[in-house]
């Protein structure tokens, strides 16, 4: 699992396929969204709204998690 690290609880989905190198722009991040190519939780994160840094995601063969501003590492 790739680890990201926020600086806040939050990101938008589409910010963390950018920040993890998955998708090259907000646009390309937006379509993957609503094609249903992004899990969160195992559902489709068919919207852009912010995720929380306890939620996972899966895009592909890639699987997502965040760590905090003070390095603790959540989900799994």
């Amino acid at each position: 699992m790739e680890i990201i690290k926020l600086r806040d609880e939050y990101i938008k989905l589409g910010q963390a396929l950018k920040a993890a190198g998955l998708c090259e722009s907000g646009v390309d991040a937006k379509y993957a969204i609503e094609d249903g190519l992004v899990k969160v939780n195992e559902t489709c994160g068919r919207h852009t709204s912010s995720n929380r840094i306890e939620h996972p995601f899966r895009f592909g063969n890639h699987a997502i998690g965040f760590r905090s501003r003070t390095g603790h590492r959540v989900g799994a």
